[in-house]
């Protein structure tokens, strides 16, 4: 069975689904021009106020097929490069998306899945969710930008430890970590993410891309570079209808409808 990514609407949320439920949802290229072309249309949708990825079945994901990186091996080496840059594409437009991004991670989250999972904005994971950065168990070094997602999580000695070790941790751990959100019971993380999203989908769209626009920028720029942005977002905002309706909302004690 071919890999795809399925994509149904539960309100304003859409629910994009990893399915390769023989290979516990790995990827592959088909996945990476799928999953950036459903991130494009869905930004361009005012319909669509978040995203949730989630796999089929009882898998997040597992990572990268090892059947076709062994495959790729007696292909030239520029083969193996193209999917990569395939599957960068999709994690950069996870990032750059303005609209809230959601990983549902039930069982297996691992290399490639758990880099996919760390580029969203928000990650619920089930109890039984297994986290491993597996690249060195098989001789491989990261990608998805798993070192640029954990360096910036965590302590530097705790992400080599992820990444150099190839060991599991749990999802509790992570959250105490402060790398993922919250920790649900078994088989109810796409229903804990689609709560989430749906008080995300409750607020100003336009708040919350300038919010992870700013976020997504503010380690990498110096305080005075940050505070003239976080000006021009504010003034922006101000100035948007949004922001008449959620002061006038909250001074007349009703909730406020964004649109």
């Amino acid at each position: 069975m071919t890999a795809s990514l399925k994509s149904h609407s539960v309100g304003s949320s859409l629910v994009l689904t990893i399915s390769n439920p023989e290979h516990r949802n790995a990827l592959g290229p088909e996945l990476y021009a799928a999953g950036v072309e459903a991130l494009s249309v869905a930004e361009g949708n005012p319909d669509v106020r978040s995203i949730v990825i989630t796999g089929e079945g009882s898998h997040f994901c597992a990572g990268g097929n090892l059947q076709r990186l062994l495959a790729n091996r007696q292909k030239p080496p520029q083969v193996q490069a193209e999917s990569i840059e395939g599957l960068h594409n999709w994690i950069e437009t996870i990032r750059a998306c303005p609209k809230p991004v959601i990983a549902a991670v039930e069982g297996s989250c691992a290399g490639a899945g758990f880099s996919l999972a760390l580029a969203c904005d928000f990650v619920v994971a089930a109890a039984n969710a297994v986290f491993v950065m597996a690249y060195s168990n098989v001789g491989l070094s990261p990608d998805g930008g798993a070192t640029w997602s954990l360096v910036r999580a965590l302590p530097r000695a705790t992400a080599l430890q992820l990444l150099m070790g190839g060991e599991r941790i749990t999802p509790e751990r992570l959250q105490q970590l402060g790398v993922i959100n919250t920790v649900c019971g078994n088989g109810e993380a796409l229903d804990q993410a689609l709560t989430l999203a749906e008080r995300l989908n409750a607020r100003a769209p336009n708040a919350l891309a300038s919010i992870k626009d700013l976020v997504n920028d503010a380690a990498s720029v110096s305080l005075h570079t940050q505070l003239a942005a976080e000006r021009d977002h504010f003034v922006r905002n101000l100035h948007h209808a949004n922001a008449g309706e959620g002061i006038a909302a909250f001074m007349e004690k009703r909730p406020a409808s964004y649109r």
